[in-house]
């Protein structure tokens, strides 16, 4: 007798960028990258629950969509589109998403739920899904999904950010991010980077449309990234415009960071502390919090 799960509970975590190079531009608009990310101890909570039919999506206090307009939501529904053949009965879930990682941060936040949901799903549909099936469903949805089906805590991501393959973990450190509270779209990060880049004379599709796979990986995905080999090539566009976000990487290095950088396309900052400064990254995680509530001192996951 087979027992049938009725609900599962995931803990979807964000990801900061440690590397972040802008590598091409795709007829299509699409960027190429070469990027390091690595996921932190700060977490939505995605709690999935069985239902005879339909998507019910709730995301209490959030002010999030409850529709297809929400990266969750279309998550159940291409999960549901490409498993219809395997699913007998019941073909539906009630999605409660509880978000702590801010929104449109740089964090991929709605990327790691999505994931979430399609990880939830083949556990409580109990569909046998390969990592490398659901891999593909999420790239579907977003660049950033892939990361969060994989167990890895760090990855090495060429492409638009789709082509994995596991990365050296940050360790002995922490991580002090700031979130200022205002969102930054992707789209308009990357318009603006390729308009910056043309108006220096820097034509990305003429640089490497998509070879750094071909070109081997960097030393510091076979060992931690060291400070001083940190990037990230979309700082310069968002920081050009939200100045307040150079004031807070000038806080985290004063505090005691050894570096600090944004992730992604922002505007999310973070600093790293070495891990016998503990102190020193509690308090200025607590200066920061007095300007900015949504400031977090977290750990980089290992495992």
């Amino acid at each position: 007798m087979t027992t049938v799960v009725s609900g599962v509970e995931l803990a979807a975590p964000a990801k900061i960028n440690l590397y972040l190079q802008v590598t091409g531009r795709r007829p299509d608009g699409y960027h190429y990258l070469a990027t390091l990310m690595q996921k932190i101890a700060l977490y939505d909570r995605v709690i999935l629950r069985r239902v005879p039919a339909g998507i019910e999506l709730h995301c209490p206090g959030s002010g999030l969509p409850e529709d297809e307009d929400n990266l969750v939501y279309r998550a159940a529904r291409l999960f549901f589109q490409a498993t219809a053949a395997h699913l007998d009965g019941s073909k539906g879930v009630e999605i409660t998403l509880l978000k702590s990682i801010p929104v449109a941060a740089g964090l991929g936040g709605g990327s790691s739920d999505a994931a979430a949901v399609l990880r939830g799903l083949d556990r409580l549909y109990r569909t046998d899904c390969r990592t490398a099936d659901l891999m593909e469903l999420g790239v579907q949805l977003g660049a950033d999904v892939p990361l969060f089906i994989v167990d890895w805590p760090a990855a090495w991501a060429t492409g638009i950010g789709e082509r994995l393959r596991p990365a050296a973990p940050l360790t002995g450190c922490l991580i002090v991010l700031v979130n200022p509270g205002f969102p930054v779209p992707t789209a308009w990060v990357y318009k603006n980077f390729a308009l910056t880049a043309e108006g220096k004379n820097f034509n990305l599709t003429n640089l490497h449309t998509d070879t750094a796979g071909q070109q081997g990986v960097p030393a510091f995905t076979r060992r931690a990234i060291r400070p001083d080999e940190m990037r990230n090539d979309l700082e310069m566009v968002t920081i050009s415009r939200y100045r307040e976000l150079d004031g807070i990487k000038k806080k985290l290095l004063k505090g005691g960071a050894v570096a600090a950088l944004m992730s992604g396309s922002g505007p999310s900052i973070f600093g790293l502390f070495p891990e016998n400064e503990a102190e020193k990254a509690a308090v200025c995680c607590r200066e920061l919090q007095r300007e900015y509530q949504s400031t977090f001192l977290v750990n980089p996951l290992a495992a």
